[in-house]
C-alpha cells in the first residue's frame, strides 16, 4: 500500500498498484502480498523492460510518474512495491536491513518482479533496473543479477562494494553535489567500478541535492525543512540532463 498526503499534510494510505504479484511470489517464498505498478508503452511490443525500485517513502505518486516517464520512452516498466505487505511503518526497517545485508525478503520480491516481467510475454528479453535513494542502493546490488543495464540515482554503496559489484552490468549513476547524505558518492562509486572493470557513466551535479530527480518534495511535511537543510529535494535545472543520461544508457544497452 503506497502513501500520499491529504490536504492537511498528514500521510494517508492509498493503493497505487495495478499489478498483483502475490501468486508469483508464492512460489518464490517472498512477501505474502506483493504488488506493483505497471506502466506500458504505446503499441503492441514486445518492449525492453525496466524494473523500478522506489525510494524510502515507498511507491507513491512520484514513483508512478517516474514509471510513466520510462514507459513513454519505450520501456515496459514495473515499479514494485516493497511495502506491499503492511505499508512503510511495518516494512521499512526490514527492507533497509535487507539492503544493508545484501540479502533477504526484499531481494526475493525484486527477483519475483524481474521474473514476472521477463515471463510476461511482452518483452524483448532485455531488462534494466533503476532505483532512487534506497532503491538506488538496491539497483547497485541487482546490477550483477540478471540485468542488462542499471541506473543508480543517489544510491549508497554496499558494505563490500568490490565483491558486490564485480561482474555487474553497465551502470549509469547520478548524484548531487549538495547531497549531505552521500558525500563524495559519485567519486567513490566511480573508483570502485574502475577497479572491478565495470562499464559506467557517473556524474555529480554540483547544484543538486539528494532526491533531485523528484518533481515535488516528498516525505512527512514536518520534516521537509530539515530535508532542505540536508540537501534533499527537487532540482528542475539538473533533472532533465540526468533523465536524458538514463534514457541514453538504457537505449544503448536495452534497445541496441
Amino acid at each position: 500500500m503506497a502513501r500520499t498526503e491529504a490536504e492537511h499534510g498528514q500521510p494517508v494510505s492509498r493503493d497505487l498498484s495495478n499489478v498483483d504479484l502475490s501468486r508469483a511470489r508464492a512460489a518464490a517464498g517472498g512477501s505474502p502480498v506483493l504488488r506493483g505498478y505497471l506502466a506500458s508503452p504505446e503499441g503492441e511490443g514486445p518492449f525492453p523492460a525496466v524494473l523500478m525500485v522506489h525510494e524510502a517513502f515507498g511507491l507513491d505518486d512520484i514513483t508512478i510518474r517516474h514509471a510513466n516517464r520510462m514507459a513513454a520512452a519505450g520501456y515496459l516498466t514495473l515499479a514494485v512495491d516493497l511495502y506491499s505487505d503492511g505499508g512503510a511503518r511495518r516494512c521499512l526497517v526490514a527492507t533497509m536491513r535487507a539492503l544493508a545485508a545484501g540479502e533477504g525478503r526484499a531481494f526475493t520480491d525484486l527477483a519475483t518482479a524481474r521474473d514476472w516481467l521477463l515471463e510476461s510475454g511482452r518483452t524483448t528479453g532485455k531488462i534494466g533496473v533503476i532505483g532512487f535513494c534506497m532503491g538506488g542502493g538496491f539497483a547497485l546490488l541487482l546490477a550483477n543479477d540478471g540485468f542488462d543495464a542499471a541506473a543508480v540515482n543517489y544510491g549508497r554503496l554496499p558494505k563490500n562494494p568490490e565483491e558486490s559489484l564485480a561482474g555487474a552490468c553497465p551502470i549509469v549513476a547520478n548524484f548531487g553535489g549538495k547531497d549531505r547524505t552521500l558525500r563524495d558518492g559519485a567519486a567513490k562509486l566511480e573508483s570502485v567500478l574502475d577497479r572491478v572493470g565495470v562499464a559506467h557513466d557517473i556524474k555529480e551535479f554540483p547544484h543538486a541535492g539528494h532526491a533531485f530527480l523528484n518533481d515535488v518534495e516528498t516525505g512527512p511535511r514536518a520534516l521537509r525543512p530539515l530535508f532542505r537543510v540536508m540537501g534533499v529535494g527537487p532540482d528542475p535545472e539538473s533533472a532533465p540532463e540526468a533523465w536524458q543520461r538514463i534514457e541514453d544508457h538504457f537505449a544503448k544497452h536495452l534497445k541496441g
